[in-house]
């Protein structure tokens, strides 16, 4: 019997409906397999980006080939000079840096800086001496015999007279100095500033080694 006095209780029965697939749901595979192979292709072109500016503008990654750097820098060893050394300060004295060749050549050498623009300098048995000094540069990082002497020829003393390296100009040597091609030799004694590519930082293979200081 109903009761007019209270309302009467409704009972509701949940209706459970099946889902609706919309065509939309469905996984594109051939649209997710585009999407992942455009992110690989963008990661590795900014990589490669990456990688070219680096190589290019901070750092000289090269393998020597050469022995007329040992001890300091021994043949096959893999170094990085970095090119931004010299954006707030000039190359030094004692420097090592890697370079493009002289007469044209485009071969990258490495070798020390023992001139710099201005400076008077004359080999004497092996010996560097600058600016008239009585007292040799450093020679203890001079692998072998330290013999011969350098200097431009005066025809009228007959006498060798000290190079005078001329503005923007290096003068540069091996350190292994009876088996190194350098400012001695060339035709083109000196280095323009604007050949040289960065100051070597350090040796990475085979082992580390820092040669900043060395």
């Amino acid at each position: 019997m109903i009761d007019p006095k209270k309302p009467p209780k409704i009972y509701y029965k949940p209706v459970v409906r099946a889902p609706i697939v919309k065509e939309d749901d469905t996984p594109d595979v051939k649209k997710e397999l585009w999407q992942e192979a455009l992110s690989w292709a963008k990661t590795i072109i900014i990589t490669l980006l990456l990688a070219f500016a680096i190589n290019n503008f901070v750092i000289v990654n090269a393998q020597v080939p050469t022995g007329s750097m040992e001890d300091t820098i021994r043949t096959n060893d893999r170094i990085v000079a970095f090119r931004l050394s010299y954006l707030f300060r000039s190359p030094q004295r004692y420097d090592i840096v890697v370079f493009r060749g002289p007469e044209g050549d485009p071969t990258l050498y490495v070798k020390r800086i023992l001139g710099l623009p201005g400076d008077r300098l004359i080999i004497q048995d092996g010996h560097v001496f600058v600016n008239g000094s009585q007292i040799p540069e450093r020679y203890d990082f001079v692998k072998g015999d330290l013999i011969g002497n350098h200097g431009v020829f005066n025809a009228e003393t007959e006498r060798l007279e000290p190079f005078v390296i001329p503005d923007g100009h290096f003068f540069v040597l091996g350190d292994y100095r009876t088996n190194s091609v350098d400012s001695r030799q060339w035709s083109e004694t000196f280095i323009p500033r604007g050949r040289i590519l960065g100051r070597v930082a350090f040796r990475y293979f085979p082992g580390f080694a820092n040669l900043m200081n060395q």
